[in-house]
């Protein structure tokens, strides 16, 4: 038995539209919506090893700086991704002193995502 954690198993944001919220995940990172079996209103989705759960709320809060960050394996087709969807995202930065890239996006409650690519990174 180890004292650490394994992984972070999910994190949990405010929606004031499940459906909406849903939607969005599932086209911008191929996201499924589980059916809780409990009598929950927080809405589950997957990407088998990365989950995200959304609480809904009556009225967003505004949540900036706060944010989480997806690794991409393709920076330029996920760019490209995004463009067909009409999803706008900020400046591209690079950090040559580790092959990285990085940008933000926001989903439809203004939740602020940081997309990450790493060249050389192990997956």
């Amino acid at each position: 038995m180890s004292r650490e954690p394994r992984y972070i198993h999910h994190v949990n944001f405010p929606t004031t539209d499940p459906d909406r919220t849903a939607e969005w995940y599932g086209r911008v990172f191929g996201m499924k919506r589980i059916q809780p079996k409990s009598n929950t209103r927080v809405v589950l989705m997957t990407k088998g090893h990365f989950d995200l759960h959304f609480t809904p709320v009556e009225e967003m809060e505004r949540m900036a700086p706060y944010h989480f960050a997806v690794e991409v394996d393709d920076w330029d087709e996920f760019l490209a991704h995004l463009k067909e969807l009409g999803i706008r995202h900020t400046r591209p930065i690079e950090r040559p002193e580790n092959q990285s890239k990085f940008c933000y996006i926001h989903d439809p409650d203004h939740t602020m995502i940081e997309l990450v690519y790493h060249h050389r990174r192990p997956h």
